[in-house]
């Protein structure tokens, strides 16, 4: 494997070990009381939120993405996951608003420590990762540019939380597989 794959794991390795365990426990924790998930995010965040949401559906989960035809509504026990890595994104804060308002719990998802939609979040899983919001300081990423350490990061994010939930949930692989589609 020549170094440009390296480095690039490198520096996606670097964000993971700063990752809190315990902070995503909370969020599996939240996850799995959950009645009806729904989820939503802008661009490749929103891609790897499609990834995620895939999977929790694999796992029998109540889930959608905001936007689709078949979203449910939020209410009291349900669970609205969205994810901002520069801290703040126009059209997120009144989704936040909206779920908030309709009694579900709010997770979101950010790289930034004081993320200007935290208030707004009954928790917030911080992914410390260079994003659109700080892809031209100094310190800035020599292989992976603009937010892609941060969506990179999703990825692996979101398979262990799958893993950590499988567990918790007590989900087999084979449950998982007969939920996939077979229109392919």
């Amino acid at each position: 494997m020549n170094s440009l794959y390296r480095d690039a794991i490198s520096e996606l390795g670097s964000v993971v070990d700063r990752i809190d365990d315990s902070a995503v426990d909370t969020a599996c924790a939240m996850i799995g009381a959950a009645g009806t998930t729904v989820l939503y995010g802008l661009g490749r965040e929103g891609l790897q939120l499609r990834g995620f949401c895939m999977r929790l559906f694999h796992m029998g989960r109540q889930v959608a993405m905001v936007f689709d035809m078949t979203t449910p509504p939020l209410g009291p026990g349900d669970l609205f996951i969205t994810c901002a890595g520069p801290g703040f994104l126009s059209t997120t804060e009144p989704l936040m608003k909206i779920a908030r308002g309709a009694g579900a719990k709010v997770l979101l998802i950010t790289a930034q420590p004081d993320a200007q939609l935290a208030p707004l979040a009954d928790f917030v899983l911080l992914v410390t990762a260079q994003t659109m919001a700080d892809d031209q300081l100094a310190t800035a990423s020599r292989v992976l540019p603009m937010g892609s350490a941060f969506e990179g990061a999703l990825f692996v994010l979101f398979e262990v939380m799958i893993a950590k939930l499988k567990a918790r949930l007590g989900v087999t692989a084979e449950a998982m597989r007969a939920r996939h589609t077979n229109m392919e």
